[in-house]
């Protein structure tokens, strides 16, 4: 490792280190708009200016400069300070004076640097230049005459997300920033682009104008609109939240966020429901906590009781459920809404076993039945990095627009039968192979054969440098999945055997995808936040508490453990679930051993251990693998038709159906006068 002096300080760096990290490894604040730690250097903003000896008499940038043995930095001398002065005041030559109407102010790095860099004053009186908008979809603003030129944008497209639809025009004084043709940014994280903008030129559409930063309440919670459990920040006002940001998490999301994540939360205040209602000669009637109460026990559940949990659910309300099921002596539980019926005896062969990060390392990788793209957008980030490093990567299922090479096998199970040889020479030879199994392959019976692959091609082994690999991997796409099957949310037979029991009562924590006509004779109660699907089956309504309106626990598809906290409170008459069960189970004359939640998280944690750790659950091996029969044929289908409507608050969610509605369906805006 080489050594070198950072202002009087020694200090050793990594191999293929820059002078910047050097300088950061030395406490040393550096100024920068064009260098991100995920992107690639670009050295065009040259704000992070140093001296260095040995070399030229002349500041240097030191993101693009490599730190080498010997080397003494400077980060403070006359010589730099004067030259950031003078990078600030060519950036600012043209930079328009829009800070108090800027919706980046508070927020912006070029705000914050030209105070901490810059001269204080302009020598510049000629016409500032100024460049037309672009239009770049429902969810980013533009106003490019801010634009620094840093080509943040730009690479973010090209490296992260993969598809180059951002890109530089003309030249010198002339350049541009621009979606080519102008169109809308089509990829599934494309307002992550406004985080990583240092100035004002691209904002968020939909929260433009809402607020400023500090008048923010700040939450730390869970994205809950797919499986892989990012890390995000809810800010809210008042009662209503405003928008959700990524946090920094490398194993989860790094800090990256998906579309649908960061703006399905103007749908959280739009279709709620915030009073109960009951089903009376065929027309639901708002009626009062007592009178729903009333009509549930009325039925006489006893043992003919069942809970069906939606996608969004917490581990705590699906825990007070089984309590209360538990109490009446039932145990009909399922959350797999749409059908699924796999077996859940060994979690660990429903589980992401390589995570998130270990995936990026694998070097052949078998995809069954699922479209990772739409189904979780960041671990399709993963996968394309594994495909940069050399990761031959083939899928099986139905043919979709991938970020990577990847070859397609067909789009029938029975395939796995028959491999082509080739690939099983790539994943036999592999030192990392892996399998990701995902809903339309579980849909079709795909994990018996999956699982026997994978033991073939020996997924689970120990590698040469002592570290253990396990290359089987179940994609879900529900937030909720991995927490119910941990809670026992799982029938042999799947909802169907629930709907063949016909219970007198069925309860829906959220439930909104399930085919409520199985169900005629049961009375049907919906517990939830918004006026969807499962509520227009209902005969009772009661109004439930939105995951940014409790706390909570969240177990994502690698089985790993995440608390979200209570970032504002539910509107109306609407409880938080668990409050509403255990008022429920005192109607019904059932002990359910819990009045706080407190006391609720305790029980839970004291049944189910691994909910009471953060981080990765234990589910120990994989079953051992049964020899390949014949596979069954059947035509895989994804069970996402549409990536911005997939759940209760993304329907609500105006910024989410006009996402639908322009970028899926390429139906024009219409204006209030159209």
């Amino acid at each position: 490792m080489p050594k070198v002096t950072v202002d009087g300080t020694e200090l050793e760096v990594p191999v293929g280190a820059t002078v910047l990290q050097a300088c950061e490894l030395a406490g040393k604040e550096i100024p920068r708009f064009c260098y991100h730690e995920r992107l690639s250097i670009a050295g065009n903003c040259r704000m992070c200016l140093v001296e260095v000896k040995p070399g030229p008499p002349k500041p240097q940038a030191s993101c693009a400069l490599p730190a080498t043995e010997g080397q003494q930095i400077f980060t403070a001398t006359p010589m730099v300070q004067k030259a950031r002065e003078g990078v600030m005041e060519f950036l600012l030559i043209n930079h328009p004076l829009d800070c108090p109407i800027c919706d980046q102010g508070g927020e912006c790095d070029l705000q914050d640097q030209s105070i901490a860099y810059g001269r204080g004053a302009s020598r510049y009186d000629e016409n500032k230049r100024a460049v037309t908008e672009k239009y770049m979809g429902p969810l980013v603003k533009t106003a490019m005459t801010r634009c620094i030129h840093c080509t943040r944008c730009v690479r973010f497209s090209e490296e992260i997300a993969g598809v180059d639809e951002i890109g530089a025009l003309y030249r010198g004084e002339g350049m541009q920033i621009t979606s080519y043709l102008e169109k809308a940014i089509q990829h599934e994280l494309s307002a992550n682009v406004v985080d990583l903008c240092p100035v004002g030129a691209l904002t968020s559409k939909p929260y433009a104008f809402e607020a400023r930063p500090w008048e923010l309440k700040k939450t730390l919670s869970i994205d809950v609109s797919d499986a892989v459990g990012s890390n995000i920040r809810v800010d809210s006002r008042g009662r209503e939240v405003l928008r959700a940001l990524p946090r920094i998490n490398d194993d989860v999301n790094e800090e990256w966020l998906s579309d649908k994540g960061r703006h399905c939360v103007d749908g959280l205040t739009r279709r709620r429901l915030d009073k109960p209602w009951v089903r009376q000669k065929g027309k639901l009637v708002a009626a009062t906590w007592d009178e729903a109460f009333g009509a549930i026990a009325k039925a006489k559940p006893g043992a003919s009781l069942a809970a069906v949990a939606g996608d969004l659910v917490d581990c705590e309300t699906m825990f007070a459920a089984k309590k209360l099921l538990g109490g009446l002596s039932s145990s009909l539980l399922e959350g797999r809404q749409t059908g699924l019926d796999y077996d859940c005896s060994n979690l660990a062969a429903v589980n992401f076993n390589s995570t998130f990060a270990g995936i990026e390392t694998a070097d052949a990788i078998l995809i069954v039945g699922s479209m990772v793209r739409w189904e979780a957008p960041l671990v399709n980030v993963r996968l394309r990095k594994a495909a940069k490093r050399g990761a031959k990567i083939f899928v099986v299922g139905p043919h979709w627009e991938t970020t990577f090479g990847a070859e397609f096998l067909g789009d029938d199970v029975a395939v796995l039968g028959d491999l082509p040889e080739h690939v099983n020479e790539a994943m036999v030879s592999a030192r990392r192979p892996a399998v990701i199994l995902g809903g339309g392959g579980l849909a079709k019976g795909a994990i018996a054969p999956s699982l026997a692959l994978a033991g073939t091609w020996n997924v689970v082994r120990d590698l040469e440098d002592g570290a253990k690999w396990n290359g089987f991997n179940v994609l879900h796409m529900a937030a909720s999945r991995m927490g119910g099957l941990m809670l026992g949310y799982a029938q042999k037979g799947g909802i169907k055997d629930i709907a063949a029991a016909a219970p007198k009562v069925v309860l829906a924590l959220g439930a909104d995808e399930v085919d409520w006509s199985a169900f005629g004779s049961s009375l049907k109660v919906y517990i939830g936040h918004h006026g969807d699907k499962g509520a227009h089956a209902a005969d009772v309504i009661l109004p439930g508490a939105a995951w940014t309106e409790k706390a909570g626990t969240y177990v994502n598809t690698e089985g790993r453990v995440q608390f979200a906290e209570k970032a504002v409170f539910a509107p109306g008459d609407a409880r938080e679930d668990w409050t509403i069960l255990r008022a429920l189970a005192d109607a019904l004359g059932v002990t359910v051993g819990f009045d706080t939640f407190e006391q609720l998280r305790a029980a839970m944690i004291a049944e189910v251990p691994a909910l009471g750790v953060e981080g990765l659950a234990d589910y120990g091996a994989l079953p051992k693998p049964k020899r390949l029969a014949k596979v069954k044929s059947a035509q895989i289908g994804y069970p996402i038709k549409d990536f911005y409507l997939t759940n209760a608050i993304c329907r609500a969610s105006p910024t989410m159906q006009r996402c639908s509605a322009e970028l899926l369906h390429g139906e024009d805006l219409a204006e209030a006068a159209e």
